[in-house]
């Protein structure tokens, strides 16, 4: 359980309390568009590819999700825009947004993810 978080130009630090701290982490392969000319290898229609990544064991509230991207694949004939990040974090998962504009082409984008987040200890007792 989050305790207390002090923000400073965007800048956070989360406090866990006593709660153990769990790491939950892993990879997802969002899309693969260019075997059958998908929108975000042709150019056209969406341009954003959201996937829902649901943990293990839910946390005990929220974590801090931090995602990135382990492998592209674009088109080098343009100018290469991407951006990547996680929305609707809750304690049970997220989503990952992948998105680009304009010109870029990209075939496949696997996105990498580690999350942080009070968890609970396995001493804990079950609420009945």
């Amino acid at each position: 359980i989050a305790v207390g978080s002090i923000t400073t130009k965007g800048i956070a630090l989360i406090r866990f309390g006593d709660a153990t701290v769990g790491i939950a982490r892993g990879a997802k392969l969002m899309f693969s568009a260019f075997e059958d000319g998908g929108d975000m290898w042709t150019g056209q229609g969406a341009r954003e590819a959201r996937t829902r990544v649901v943990f293990l064991e839910p946390f005990l509230s929220p974590p801090v999700v931090h995602v990135g991207i382990g492998m592209w694949d674009m088109g080098g004939d343009t100018n290469q825009r991407a951006d990547i990040q996680a929305d609707r974090i809750t304690a049970e998962g997220f989503d990952l947004v992948f998105s680009t504009w304009g010109d870029t082409r990209v075939a496949r984008i696997r996105a990498e993810w580690l999350a942080i987040g009070p968890a609970r200890h396995l001493d804990d007792f079950d609420d009945i």
